[in-house]
C-alpha cells in the first residue's frame, strides 16, 4: 500500500529566505501525524506544497501514491485542507456555506446533500447549521471550516494549526473529533507548535526546526531516548556564560547526570538529563553551595516533546518562539503571504 503522504527532500525558497531547507516524512494511511515546531519552521510552507498552494523549489510530493506536483487536480481531489486562519461568509448560513463549498468540488446534488447532512451531524452543528457564521462563536467557526474540509470524503485531511485561539472546551472537542475521524480511517496530518496537543493526538511526529527534520518518531519513543529525568537548575536570573560552564562542569561531575546542557536563551540556566533518585536536586544544591554557585530556582520533571527539541537544538519550543518573533519583519511576511 503506498503511503498516504510522501515528501521527499522538500526545498522552498521566498527570495533570500530559505523557508524549507530539506524535509523529508512518510505519513501511514489511518495515522495522525503531527508536524511539531515553532512559527518559522517551515510547517506551513510544507502544508501549502503539500495541498498544491504553492510550488516548491525542489524535491517529492506524493498523495495515495499520485504525484502533488505532475498531477495536482488530482491531488487535490484526495485532500481535505483546513488552514490557519478560518475565512467564513459571515452573510451566510453554515449549511449555505457547505452547499457552495460542495458546488466548488462538482458534488452531484443528491451526494452533496448527504455528505452536508453528515458533516453537519458528525461535528454537532446540528443546532447551528441554518443560522449566519457571523452568529458563531470561534469553536463553531472552526468547525464549520472542519466540516467544509471534510465534505468531500478526502483520504487525507491536513490541518494548520487547527486549535490557535480557541479555549480549552473547543480544542478537547476538535482533539475528539480528530480521534474519531482516524478510527473511521481517515489520515489526518497536522501541524502545532502546542506541545501537548501534539503528545495527545499524534501517533507519530516529525519536529522541524529553521525548515529542516530534526526527529521523527512516535512520541513515548522520542522522549525515551531523551532518557532520565529533567531538571532545570538557574543559578541568578542572567548568569554569565563563564559561571554557566563551570557549572556545567562542577554538574557533569556528580554520578546521577547524564547530560548537562546550557540554555542561553533563558539567562544560561542549566537543563541536566539525571538518573532518577530521591536526593538529586539535594545533591545539586549541596555541588553548587560548596563552589559558591548558590541556587536561585530549580525544578524536574519528566522527559517531554520540548526536551526532544532541546536536546537536539539547545534551546526550547518557546525559545524558538520568541527568537522568531522578535527577528520576524513584517514588511517581508506580507510580501511573501502575497506570493
Amino acid at each position: 500500500m503506498a503511503p498516504a503522504v510522501l515528501v521527499e527532500n522538500l526545498k522552498k525558497r521566498y527570495g533570500s529566505v530559505e523557508a524549507v531547507k530539506d524535509i523529508s516524512f512518510q505519513v501511514e494511511p489511518g495515522e495522525i501525524f503531527g508536524l511539531l515546531g515553532p512559527n518559522g519552521a517551515g510547517k506551513t510552507t510544507t502544508l501549502r506544497a503539500l495541498c498544491t498552494l504553492t510550488t516548491p523549489n525542489a524535491g517529492k510530493i506524493e498523495v495515495s501514491g499520485i504525484s502533488v506536483l505532475d498531477h495536482p487536480k488530482a491531488a487535490r481531489q484526495r485532500l481535505g485542507y483546513v488552514a490557519q486562519e478560518v475565512a467564513l461568509d459571515k452573510v451566510l448560513t453554515g449549511r449555505e456555506l457547505l452547499q457552495l463549498q460542495a458546488a466548488l468540488y462538482h458534488l452531484p446534488s443528491k451526494s452533496a446533500k448527504q455528505r452536508i447532512d453528515a458533516v453537519i451531524d458528525i461535528l454537532g452543528l446540528q443546532e447551528y447549521a441554518d443560522k449566519k457564521t457571523g452568529t458563531y462563536s470561534g469553536g463553531l467557526r472552526k468547525r464549520l471550516d472542519l466540516a467544509a474540509g471534510l465534505l468531500h470524503a478526502p483520504d487525507v485531511l491536513v490541518l494548520d494549526e487547527p486549535t490557535v485561539g480557541l479555549d480549552i472546551e473547543s480544542r478537547f472537542v476538535v482533539w475528539e473529533f480528530l480521534r474519531k475521524l482516524r478510527e473511521a480511517g481517515t489520515t489526518v496530518v497536522i501541524t502545532s507548535h502546542y506541545l501537548e496537543e501534539i503528545d495527545a493526538l499524534a501517533d507519530r511526529v516529525t519536529i522541524i526546526d529553521r525548515g529542516v527534520v530534526i526527529a521523527t518518531g512516535t512520541p513515548s519513543r522520542l522522549k525515551d531516548e531523551v532518557g532520565g529525568d529533567r531538571i532545570t537548575v538557574r543559578i541568578r536570573e542572567f548568569l554569565p556564560i563563564e559561571e554557566a560552564q563551570l557549572a556545567k562542569d562542577l554538574l557533569n561531575s556528580l554520578p546521577f547526570v547524564q547530560e548537562v546542557i546550557i540554555n542561553s536563551a533563558q539567562g544560561n540556566s542549566l537543563n541536566l538529563v539525571v538518573i532518577p533518585q530521591n536526593d538529586a536536586l539535594m545533591s545539586i544544591q549541596q555541588a553548587l553551595n560548596s563552589a559558591g554557585l548558590p541556587m536561585f530556582g530549580i525544578a524536574q520533571s519528566r522527559p517531554s516533546l520540548d526536551d526532544v527539541y532541546l536536546a537536539a537544538t539547545g534551546r526550547t519550543l518557546m525559545d524558538a518562539e520568541l527568537a522568531a518573533a522578535g527577528s520576524r519583519d513584517p514588511k517581508a511576511e506580507k510580501k511573501q503571504s502575497m506570493r
